[in-house]
C-alpha cells in the first residue's frame, strides 16, 4: 500500500505529514492512514501536528472518487466527516500546520483542529463547494457554523469566498499566520508548549466546550448518510 501519511514522534509530539500528490487529496486510503496515525499518537500519548506539503496543505477530497457516482461521493464525505468529528474530540491537542493552500476538506481539517498556524504567502483558504457545483453537506455546515467567525459563515459557506492567509485568521480558519522563516519554529514551540497541559483536563474541557457541536455533527452525519449532494 502506498504511504500517503508519514508519522514521526519525538519529545511527546507526533508529526503527521500528508503526502498524496500535488494537491494532497483526501482519499479513502489517506483518511484510513491518517486515522491509523492518530491511533499511534494515542499510544504515544503525544500532541499531534498535522502538516501538508510546501505550498499545499490540501485542496480537498479526491475528485476521482467524488466524480464516480453520488454514492461514492457520499461515502467519502461520510468518512471525512467522521474523521473531523474524531479530531474535535481527540484526547490530545491537535495543531494544524497549514503549509499553503487549504481548500474544501483541507479547510475543514483546519476547522477541526485545536490550534491552526498558517504560513504567509499568496495562498487561498476556504470552502469552494458551492463554486464547483456541490451543495454543502450537513456536517460541513455544522462544523463551519461552530468554528468560523459568524460574519464569515455566509461568505464562506453560501458564497464560497476564498480568503488570504491573513484574512483566514479573522475568519476563523487559522489562529495565527507567521512568516515562512518563523513557521517551523512557531509550530515546534507551540507543540512543545501544549505538551505541558494536563491532558485529562484538556480532553474533559474540550468535550464540555464542544458538546453541542459534537452532538450536531453526529446528527448531521446521519442526515448526510441518507441524502445526496
Amino acid at each position: 500500500m502506498t504511504q500517503l501519511v508519514e508519522y514521526n514522534c519525538a519529545e511527546n509530539v507526533a508529526t503527521i505529514t500528508l503526502n498524496n500528490g500535488k494537491v494532497n487529496a483526501f482519499s479513502h486510503e489517506m483518511i484510513d492512514q491518517l486515522n491509523a496515525a492518530l491511533d499511534s499518537a494515542l499510544v504515544d500519548e503525544a500532541v499531534v501536528v498535522i502538516k501538508g506539503q510546501p505550498g499545499m496543505f490540501s485542496a480537498g477530497y479526491d475528485l476521482s472518487v467524488m466524480q464516480q457516482s453520488m454514492d461514492a461521493a457520499m461515502k467519502l464525505v461520510e468518512k471525512g466527516s467522521t474523521l473531523t468529528r474524531r479530531m474535535l474530540a481527540f484526547e490530545y491537542p491537535i495543531i494544524a500546520a497549514c503549509t499553503g493552500h487549504a481548500i474544501a476538506k483541507g479547510a475543514f481539517v483546519l476547522l477541526a483542529s485545536d490550534y491552526r498556524i498558517g504560513i504567509q504567502g499568496t495562498f487561498k483558504i476556504g470552502l469552494n463547494e458551492v463554486a464547483i457545483g456541490m451543495t454543502m453537506h450537513q456536517a460541513g455546515l455544522e462544523l463551519a457554523r461552530g468554528r468560523l467567525a459568524p460574519v464569515f459563515f455566509n461568505r464562506s459557506v453560501i458564497l464560497a469566498e476564498m480568503v488570504s492567509v491573513d484574512d483566514a485568521v479573522t475568519a476563523g480558519f487559522l489562529d495565527v499566520a507567521v512568516t515562512p522563516e518563523a513557521f517551523e519554529q512557531t509550530v515546534a514551540a507551540t507543540a512543545q508548549a501544549m505538551t505541558k497541559l494536563n491532558m485529562k483536563a484538556h480532553r474533559q474541557t474540550k468535550l464540555k466546550a464542544r458538546a453541542g457541536l459534537l452532538d450536531a455533527l453526529d446528527k448531521a452525519i446521519d442526515v448526510d448518510r441518507g441524502s445526496s449532494l
